[in-house]
Formats: structure tokens, sequence, C-alpha cells
């Protein structure tokens, strides 16, 4: 394996693991940890500290994703690809950071497919949207693209790493949804389209 080829996996995997959540958390003197459902996504983020801190930790959360992946293609082919895209996903989930825990890996990994397969990820983004649009649920929508993206390169003919690297990343991002998965089943999930805030009644964030 070339240099380039060991590097960046690794370098992935480091960028992966930066909590961007938990760090515009701290912005606004919050630890998202200890509100809502207590992960570090930008689901959790625009629960608790508000919409715009949400989309900004989608947009990083997707970079670190997209940036390391597109510069496996420039740099490789479809193995480093596939290795540095699934790095940089582990990294979100099990970050080096936080004794390797972390979030649950869907923007990280939309920034992969973005650079995969824009295709694959824009069927993936309609699954996504009809699930939550239909449900309320953002997990019900993540759940499904999760799963959608793996299909769709398939009928895309992409090559094997890069199915492999899929269907990896669909049932890591599934096991990270485990919680939710038992909330649905009990009817105790909370609705995005219930406006439904996780920070206990009375708290405000504000800055530190």
């Amino acid at each position: 394996m070339s240099i380039q080829g060991a590097f960046l996996p690794v370098a992935a995997y480091l960028v992966g693991s930066i909590p961007f959540g938990l760090v515009v958390g701290r912005l606004r003197g919050v630890d998202v940890r200890a509100h809502g459902s207590g992960n570090i996504g930008a689901t959790n983020v625009a629960r608790v500290v508000g919409k715009e801190w949400g989309l900004l930790t989608l947009v990083l959360d997707f970079l670190k994703g997209f940036l390391p992946t597109w510069l496996a293609w420039r740099l490789g082919g479809t193995h480093l690809v596939a290795l540095t895209g699934g790095a940089a996903v582990l990294g979100h989930c099990f970050s080096i950071f936080l004794k390797f825990r972390g979030g649950k890996g869907v923007a990280t990994a939309a920034g992969v497919f973005a650079a995969v397969s824009p295709a694959a990820l824009g069927a993936a983004l309609l699954v996504f949207g009809a699930g939550v649009g239909l449900t309320g649920f953002v997990s019900v929508g993540s759940l499904a693209a999760a799963l959608t993206l793996p299909v769709a390169l398939h009928l895309f003919h992409a090559q094997r790493p890069l199915l492999a690297m899929a269907w990896l990343l669909a049932g890591v991002i599934w096991w990270k949804h485990r919680a939710n998965i038992g909330r649905l089943l009990r009817g105790q999930e909370k609705g995005w389209k219930k406006g439904e805030s996780g920070l206990g009644r009375g708290e405000r964030p504000g800055p530190r």
C-alpha cells in the first residue's frame, strides 16, 4: 500500500472523530450530551440550542465525510475511496476524542456518498424526506435512507468495494439507532413535527 493509501483512511478517521455537535453546543454554553437524546448529531443540536446551530453542525459533519472521500477519488481507486469514506463515518460514530463514542453517522455518510455517487445520495435524500414527512420522525427517515444507499449503488452498478462500504455503513447506522428503534416500537420516539425540545423546563442556552 502506498503512503497516501495508508495515510488517507487514518486522516479521515481523525477528521471524522471531531465532535462538531459537541463543539457547537459548547459555543452556546450547553453540553448537548446532557440534553434531549444525548446525541452529538445535528438533530439533537437543533432541538437543544436552535435550528441554525443544528444546520451548522449538519454542514460540518457533512464536510468531514465529503472532503476526505473527494480527495481519495483524486488520489486513488475505489478501494482507497471505500476505506477513506468508511473511516470518516466510523470516526464520527466511534470518536477517539470521545472514548470511542459518537454520533449516528447520517450526515457524515451523506458527505461520503456525495463524493462517491451523487445520484445514489439523491435517491436516499428523497427516501429520507418521505420518511420524515410521512411519520414526523427523523430517525425513520435516517434508517430508510441508510438502506436506500447500498440498494441505489447496486442499481447504478457501483464497484464492489463501494457496495461493501455502503452495506457496512448502513449496518453501523442502524446499530447506532438501536435506541431510536426501541423508542419507535414503544411509541416513545420524539417527533420532529411536534417541535419537542431536548432542554428541560425553564432551561435556556446561553453564551459562556
